[in-house]
């Protein structure tokens, strides 16, 4: 195999394994971008994984556990709204405890029904969603270099991943071309302000928690439905945070982000890929460096590339109304 089939491959994986930091990192955006700090996107996307496997188990249908998933994870984001937004809860507490609290009790849930230690039973192929064969595949396919990236690159992949790569643009054309974002964006920076003009700043934060809620439960849906045909516990091994550390990294900006999650998706595509690797004079690398490099990476790139970050600054900050 040459390096450009290698290469090929390694991105495919790249891009599968992108798909639900993509989701979850723009999930953030919104949250955060309203002055909704939500470090609970691990929470939520158990929530929705275990929510989305468990109904296309019952139902055989892979676009009712779909939405079964994202109800789950927009009950979860409103939970989170309400101890933040009507409470004035401190929202890095409320984010951890719903990541906590979703992640024992998806186990917990998932082991009394189906006693497979939290695991779902296996689903069948009805209740996934299939990989889409994109038009003129074989005519293009047939033509060197752009065909073997038209047909393992961008076609084959199932509609959960063509939807999150539509949604960067449709998110930042939401966010800098609509009223909608401008308000959104000035919520996060000077709620006052914006309450000074009539405008409701519970409700614009509660509709970037919905937001929140359903990309980040399309995240879980994507990882058990999608990418696996089941529901285990811990199965979003981390991904939330590293969605996070993206948002961070591209600075709160939708294209960026795009780019950062496909450099950790690539990063994670690699790592899988020099699994039983020999090196000269050390011998095989040990699986747990394998695993741990891309965790690995992902604190170096945020130590040493991504310079001065600024939140929102209203990010975190409850709004209390001046009387």
């Amino acid at each position: 195999m040459g390096w450009f089939d290698s290469l090929v491959i390694i991105s495919d994986s790249a891009v599968r394994l992108a798909v639900p930091l993509i989701l979850a990192c723009l999930a953030g955006l919104w949250s955060e971008r309203s002055g909704v700090v939500d470090i609970g996107l691990e929470g939520k996307m158990l929530t929705g994984a275990f929510a989305a496997a468990a109904v296309a188990v019952f139902t055989g249908s892979a676009w009712l556990g779909l939405l079964g998933g994202v109800a789950a994870s927009i009950v979860v984001s409103l939970i989170h709204g309400y101890a933040s937004i009507d409470q004035r809860a401190n929202q890095i507490v409320s984010g951890t405890a719903i990541n906590m609290v979703c992640d024992g009790m998806t186990a917990l849930i998932g082991n009394a029904i189906w006693s497979q230690g939290g695991r779902t039973p296996q689903l069948p192929d009805s209740a996934l969603f299939a990989s889409l064969t994109l038009p003129f595949v074989n005519e293009i396919g047939a033509i060197p270099i752009i065909g073997d990236l038209y047909r393992n690159l961008l076609s084959g992949h199932d509609i959960v991943t063509y939807f999150a790569f539509l949604c960067v643009p449709l998110t930042y054309w939401a966010l800098y071309s609509t009223r909608f974002g401008l308000r959104l964006r000035a919520v996060g920076e000077n709620p006052a302000a914006v309450d000074t003009a009539g405008i409701s700043v519970r409700a614009l934060r509660y509709s970037a928690v919905i937001i929140c809620g359903v990309l980040v439960g399309l995240s879980g849906v994507y990882l058990s439905i999608a990418q696996a045909a089941y529901f285990q516990p811990h199965m979003s091994a981390g991904k939330g945070f590293i969605a996070l550390a993206a948002l961070v990294f591209a600075k709160w900006r939708p294209w960026p982000a795009l780019a950062t999650c496909l450099l950790f998706g690539f990063l994670d595509a690699v790592s899988i890929r020099m699994q039983g690797a020999v090196i000269p004079g050390l011998g095989e690398v040990p699986v747990q460096a394998i695993q741990a490099l891309p965790y690995v990476l992902t604190v170096v790139l945020l130590a040493g590339f991504i310079g001065k970050a600024i939140p929102p600054k209203a990010s975190g900050v409850p709004y209390v109304k001046e009387r």
